[in-house]
């Protein structure tokens, strides 16, 4: 390994961009890619990648330059945009934030949940028109909600549901009893049977082959009329059309949405004009000083790259996250 590490910052215009770069300024020789035209000028001598857009797809179109490529940190917990056959292929190390926006996410989700119990969309459009609207609305005690995606967000969202007083189980890749977070996981061959009684549906696996399309008409036939459906996982893994027509039949009660299959969602989507939705900008996740723990992840890797130690975080590619 050279004394200076060739780093390569795709998505950033300049250092200033990445909170406490500074701390290897010594040990890495930096040059920073905002765009595909920088990339690959700058990919074919970069040992290191660093991806500070996770939605970023340019390290596909780029794959042919990285001749001298020995590890890709991500900076989103989700590596889908990564995951072409050629880099899995690669000896190439990848690595993730994995645990950055566990706690965030699993706020987002409490909050969504109690912004349908609690009716805050008909108590803001109230507001707004000036009418005083009051009504009954639910108590959450016991009611039951299903993780589909036990990993360390899924799990920290367990954990905080549970404390709030719901019961909460996961689904899985493989059915399991004793699990220390949830009341039981079942294996995602018996999604559909999973879902007929949980009053909440949270989607938070991560995006893969096996995954892509996870949630069709069939999934959310199987839902409880009363249900209400949360996906803070990836766009992909459902079939949206399905889902509207869901939504607008009255199949299940509500979707509280963060991600889709076209980002920026356009303006002429459904899901805006859908009273019983809730739309975010893919947010769930960010929060004040999130750039800062992202930065440290990777700071903290490079140093154990730098020494040749083990890397945090490493990504199993062929399952495409960090196989704990």
């Amino acid at each position: 390994m050279s004394e200076q590490i060739t780093l390569v910052i795709h998505g950033v215009a300049s250092v200033d961009e990445i909170p406490g770069i500074e701390r290897i300024a010594a040990d890495a020789q930096i040059s920073c890619a905002p765009d595909l035209e920088a990339l690959q000028e700058f990919l074919p001598h970069a040992e290191v990648f660093l991806g500070w857009n996770f939605r970023a797809k340019d390290l596909r179109q780029t794959w042919h330059l990285a001749k001298q490529l020995r590890w890709v940190q991500w900076s989103g917990a989700g590596v889908d945009a990564v995951l072409f056959p050629e880099f899995v292929a690669s000896d190439v190390q990848l690595t993730n934030v994995r645990g950055v926006f566990d706690r965030a996410m699993a706020e987002y989700t409490l909050g969504l949940i109690l912004a349908f119990a609690k009716g805050m969309v008909e108590t803001m459009a109230a507001q707004t028109a000036h009418r005083w609207s009051y009504r009954l609305t639910e108590q959450t005690l016991g009611q039951k909600v299903l993780v589909v995606g036990v990993g360390s967000i899924g799990r920290a969202i367990g954990r905080l549901l549970k404390q709030a007083g719901f019961k909460v189980s996961g689904v899985g890749r493989t059915a399991r009893d004793g699990d220390p977070d949830f009341e039981q996981v079942y294996g995602v061959d018996t999604l559909v049977q999973s879902l007929e009684t949980a009053d909440y549906v949270v989607l938070i696996p991560p995006l893969t082959d096996q995954t892509r399309g996870l949630f069709g008409a069939a999934e959310f036939s199987a839902m409880k009329a009363t249900a209400r459906f949360i996906n803070l996982g990836r766009g992909e893994l459902v079939d949206e059309e399905a889902l509207i027509a869901a939504l607008t039949s009255g199949a299940i009660a509500g979707a509280g949405l963060d991600v889709f299959l076209n980002e920026p969602l356009p303006e002429n989507s459904p899901f805006w004009d859908l009273e019983n939705c809730i739309v975010s900008p893919h947010m769930s996740g960010d929060y004040h000083g999130f750039k800062e723990t992202v930065a440290e992840v990777f700071l903290d890797n490079f140093e154990r790259y730098r020494q040749g130690r083990e890397l945090v975080n490493r990504v199993d590619k062929t399952l495409g996250f960090v196989n704990t």
